[in-house]
């Protein structure tokens, strides 16, 4: 059995029973495996947990590297609406339901402040730019609740509105 695999059944297993439910045990009977085959990977809750978090800020990452936009918000903006689309953004909740540990949320509260600060005085408009990304998270932390509450036409009438400001010029100071 794969390390992915057992975050997969992880994962799944937060989503459908929550957080409580969550134990070596459970997950290694969600993915199939003995829990000596899911300790080989992960020897804690803790370790899997945080192997959840790691993952899923590399994923991200991974996507915003993937756009091809100008600006790092225009990637930011991207790889949000891709996420969203993709359904893969459950994560944010799941993880973040699952720990109360803030050791363990770390790398996630690392990977926030510099996706909020990255490349932010290369920006035209560095609030507009912060609105955006701000904008991102809302749409992101919505979604992840309410996946169906927001339909593609929805979701390329938000982009285009978000570009548009992040092209519009920046008022006077």
């Amino acid at each position: 059995m794969r390390r992915e695999e057992l975050l997969d059944a992880a994962e799944d297993l937060l989503c459908d029973q929550g957080s409580a439910a969550l134990t070596l045990s459970a997950v290694a009977d969600r993915a199939g495996v003995s829990k000596g085959g899911l300790l080989y990977h992960f020897g804690t809750k803790e370790a899997l947990i945080k192997g959840m978090v790691e993952r899923l800020v590399e994923e991200f990452d991974q996507l915003v590297a993937a756009q091809s936009d100008t600006t790092y918000t225009e990637r930011y903006l991207g790889a949000t609406l891709a996420a969203v689309r993709s359904g893969r953004l459950r994560r944010w909740a799941v993880v973040t339901g699952a720990s109360g540990n803030l050791y363990l949320l770390a790398p996630l509260r690392e990977a926030m402040a510099r996706w909020h600060r990255e490349g932010l005085g290369q920006e035209p408009d560095p609030l507009a730019s912060q609105i955006v990304r701000l904008a991102c998270e809302g749409l992101w932390d919505v979604a992840s609740h309410d996946p169906g509450l927001n339909s593609e036409s929805d979701l390329r009438a938000l982009e285009g509105r978000l570009r548009a400001l992040l092209k519009a010029p920046a008022p006077p100071a």
